[in-house]
């Protein structure tokens, strides 16, 4: 029985918890109208372009090690022109708005958790209920008007740097001639690879926002409760990214 008591008690928990986060997102969105445009722009230097250094290496990377990999695969079976094209849809459908996505889990997430959580152990959070402030508006509005503005023009930086990545290694280590591979990018390549590609990061971007948000709104009190909370945050966050890209895909695609 005792088991079985536990179970209880853990479905209750989690059916809290999808309660508490279905009232946080319908309190932001009814927050919407009411953002403080002076936050979003700050939040937005602060959470995307301060991102950029660590997107720049890792898309760079990530470009230049797949076109490493198929090139080698193309030339021999003779489809050596469609290298670019290949990179460039591959970048803008999935690789460019995901990696983005899990990168800036792990950055803006743990970010945005730590900052909140901070707030909330320190009970400035109830501080500003006090001053009649709605902290769902001037804290949680502001990052998810921001990710969902910033994570695609990271996205779509991305698919550039990592699309230039490629184009560096064929012609430099692979022996491919630069105009072979920028003419596949657009004999392959349509516009609706990258658009949805970055409706897909804008949908990522208002995940990890939220639940950055969710999980610092709702830490317990203490130092360690903060550390797990931003732990707990960056996991489930990378998690609903993939899980998302595959339903978005499905939909879109």
């Amino acid at each position: 029985m005792q088991w079985i008591e536990a179970i209880g008690r853990e479905v209750l928990l989690w059916l809290a918890r999808c309660g508490e986060a279905v009232i946080l997102i319908g309190q932001t969105i009814k927050q919407l109208r009411q953002a403080n445009w002076r936050h979003v722009i700050f939040q937005m230097a602060h959470l995307g372009v301060d991102s950029l250094p660590i997107i720049s290496l890792t898309l760079l990377f990530a470009g230049a090690v797949m076109t490493l990999q198929i090139t080698d695969i193309l030339v021999r079976y003779g489809a050596q022109g469609t290298v670019g094209g290949i990179m460039a849809i591959a970048m803008g459908r999935e690789l460019g708005p995901v990696l983005v996505g899990v990168v800036l889990a792990g950055r803006v997430g743990a970010a945005i958790t730590a900052e909140l959580g901070t707030m909330k152990v320190t009970e400035q959070i109830d501080a500003l209920k006090v001053m009649a402030v709605n902290p769902i508006g001037y804290l949680v509005v502001p990052r998810v008007i921001a990710c969902m503005i910033m994570v695609p023009i990271l996205a779509f930086y991305g698919v550039l740097i990592g699309i230039g990545g490629g184009y560096v290694v064929a012609t430099a280590f692979k022996g491919l001639a630069g105009m072979t591979y920028t003419d596949s990018i657009q004999l392959f390549a349509v516009t609706s690879d990258l658009t949805y590609g970055l409706i897909k990061a804008s949908v990522f971007g208002a995940v990890i926002a939220l639940v950055g948000s969710y999980k610092g709104m709702y830490t317990k009190m203490g130092a360690a409760a903060v550390g797990n909370a931003t732990t707990s945050s960056v996991v489930t966050s990378i998690i609903l990214v993939f899980v998302l890209n595959y339903f978005l895909s499905l939909l879109l695609y």
